[in-house]
């Protein structure tokens, strides 16, 4: 590992591994306070509230809560840090696949086993007839005193291991693990403060749903968990007691009332560590501008930038320190000794074009993946794009069609065999055509035409006539390469492009097929701007930096880059107008009532176009009609001119 990694990685341990080991120390610090508050809610007694205080007074002192405690905080310590990216699948297979995905199987079986030592816990601070799983009982026929299943004990620790997967299973669905920065910021108390009450609630509610749940997915297949444990263990099952996997069974208020209070302590605990960790992790933290000392160089802001692990910390210092340090600004404007090079705006304004451009790229090839509709683009738009993207300098190709390797002609053809200037391959690959054949002669129908691109893929292996389910007859086409080699067709290859074909044909036929396999509305949206956040702050930073060089730039650094900057925000802003005139990008998502999960990733593409219109109001509003000495293109300074006038 060089030194510069090793740098990068101090500055990753000593900002966000050091954040998140402080949530969870906080977490551990407040588990003896909801403790206390699950213990009086287990023993509360309206008519005996001496006795109530007396009992509460001497369980939360005993050996048992102490322990239990102590299995609490290591549980705390086994929590899994969030993401600032959330997961967005596009359709209900792919959430199906990350549902099942052998890493989420794990972390479900950890969180399952995570809720039956938190049940566990509750059931022993509880006691009573839920402390243990064995209780002596006494049979009826030979009056033996033997060790009998406690069903109590069991099915709360099967609720726990239930609701540690529920808890699983929406964060994956619910995005729960997603950290969003929020856009203003709070010192950590009122921050807190502030979501308790959201917290409280929500760990409520969802006790509540997984208690319902839970009892009537026992009151189908109690029996089997019940009867695996007293075999495995050697258990009796006491008759004399009403199962609990029968109504009568279930519609106890004690039990019902329990499994709520302890589901809502367990939900809690764990509510609390992924709020703490939100709020500590989003704490702006400020990175030097420049060092004195080489050494240090690395964990400047200009060098932070352009390492992923801290790139969202970076950004959002940046966006603060555009807005509110003039100190800082100063820095940023500032010419290196010796030398006078602008390293420190180079290096900053290049970070924050990178990722403009990596978004407006994203979003242009979207555009043409939704133009073309799946289908593959035809040879003259394929080289007219790759002599576009040869044209621009320093631009990459960003079609994600496929590209042949040597022109092909793909439309339907029927050369003259006869004729002296057919090549034998020619001959060999055409044959004897059918006179009855809708191919045979000079094709009129432009709707035939437009069947060709249909029925072939575009690949650069070998070509063979494709029949999908349902066509009467054949069609035979003629792929030619124009360079002249001679070509001949696998029929195994072609074979498995027709039960490819017909496969597929059948298939979109299936309801259940296309339900699973259809994109969600927003989905694809939502997942093109998932780490908008980061674009935000970067528009917000170049702007405001922009903004303040007018007056504060000293040396002109800034307008060496000026045109590029006005330039990158057009061509971001015309991609952003396209896109939101495509189907679902500007509807609006519904709002959830209560959940954990943060759903503001939904609305960042609405943030991202508001930030982009502010960036450049900002702009053209601080340097008004010195915009016209810019060179930039006749269409940048048109729509330049629209935000000049306030018309946009």
């Amino acid at each position: 590992m060089c030194l510069c990694e090793t740098k990068f990685l101090s500055i990753y341990f000593q900002v966000v591994i050091w954040r998140a080991v402080a949530s969870i120390a906080w977490s551990v610090l407040l588990l003896p306070v909801t403790t206390a508050v699950f213990v009086l809610l287990s023993r509360f007694s309206l008519f005996h509230p001496i006795q109530w205080i007396s009992d509460c007074t001497s369980l939360l002192t005993a050996s048992s809560t102490i322990f239990s405690l102590v299995v609490l905080c290591g549980i705390m310590s086994l929590f899994v840090f969030p993401l600032v990216v959330p997961s967005i699948p596009c359709s209900r297979m792919a959430l199906l696949g990350t549902v099942l995905h052998p890493r989420q199987c794990v972390h479900s079986l950890v969180y399952c086993t995570m809720g039956m030592l938190v049940m566990w816990c509750a059931s022993v601070t509880i006691g009573g007839r839920y402390s243990t799983l064995g209780t002596p009982c006494r049979q009826s026929e030979s009056g033996e005193v033997v060790t009998c299943l406690n069903e109590y004990h069991l099915f709360l620790l099967l609720a726990g291991a239930f609701m540690g997967y529920s808890h699983s299973f929406l964060g994956v669905v619910q995005n729960m693990y997603y950290v969003s920065f929020q856009p203003i910021q709070q010192y950590k108390y009122p921050r807190f403060k502030g979501c308790l009450p959201m917290v409280v609630k929500c760990s409520v509610i969802q006790a509540l749903y997984s208690a319902r749940n839970f009892a009537a997915l026992y009151f189908f297949f109690g029996y089997v968990p019940k009867t695996w444990i007293s075999s495995t263990l050697n258990l009796q099952i006491d008759s004399s007691l009403q199962p609990l996997d029968s109504l009568t069974g279930l519609l106890d208020f004690s039990l019902l009332y329990h499994l709520s209070i302890s589901g809502a302590f367990l939900y809690l605990t764990w509510y609390l560590t992924v709020l703490l960790f939100r709020i500590y992790v989003t704490e702006a933290y400020s990175f030097p501008v420049q060092s004195t000392f080489t050494e240090d160089a690395e964990q400047c802001l200009p060098k932070v930038l352009a390492e992923k692990n801290t790139l969202f910390l970076a950004l959002q210092d940046l966006a603060l320190l555009s807005q509110h340090s003039l100190s800082r600004r100063l820095e940023v404007f500032n010419l290196s000794q010796p030398g006078g090079h602008p390293h420190n705006w180079n290096a900053i304004s290049g970070e924050c074009l990178c990722l403009l451009s990596e978004l407006t790229q994203r979003l242009v090839a979207h555009q043409d993946a939704v133009a073309s509709n799946g289908r593959v683009k035809s040879q003259s738009a394929s080289s007219d794009t790759r002599s576009a993207s040869s044209s621009s300098s320093g631009t990459e190709d960003i079609a994600e069609t496929p590209r042949l390797s040597v022109p092909v002609l793909t439309a339907p053809f029927t050369p003259d065999v006869d004729s002296p200037f057919s090549s034998p391959a020619i001959r060999r690959l055409v044959g004897q055509q059918d006179p009855h054949s809708p191919w045979s002669g000079t094709v009129q129908s432009p709707h035939i035409m437009r069947r060709g691109p249909k029925l072939w893929s575009a690949s650069t292996g070998e070509k063979c006539p494709v029949r999908l389910l349902g066509e009467k007859g054949s069609s035979r086409f003629s792929v030619i390469p124009l360079h002249g080699l001679e070509t001949s067709v696998n029929s195994c290859s072609c074979h498995t492009l027709n039960c490819s074909a017909q496969v597929k044909s059948f298939l979109a036929k299936r309801v259940l097929i296309m339900y699973l396999f259809n994109k969600l509305p927003e989905a694809s949206s939502q997942a093109l701007f998932a780490d908008s956040q980061a674009h935000i702050w970067a528009l917000q930073g170049l702007s405001h930096l922009v903004a303040a060089s007018f007056s504060e730039d000293q040396f002109g650094v800034v307008q060496t880059t000026l045109p590029n900057i006005l330039s990158c925000l057009v061509v971001l802003l015309e991609a952003v107008d396209r896109h939101f005139k495509l189907p679902h990008a500007s509807s609006k998502p519904v709002r959830t009532l209560c959940s954990m999960g943060d759903s503001t990733y939904k609305t960042l593409r609405f943030a991202l176009r508001a930030a982009l219109k502010t960036a450049i109001y900002k702009i053209t509003t601080t340097f008004g009609e010195h915009l016209n000495a810019v060179n930039i293109s006749t269409e940048h300074r048109k729509r330049l001119q629209q935000f000049l006038e306030f018309k946009e």
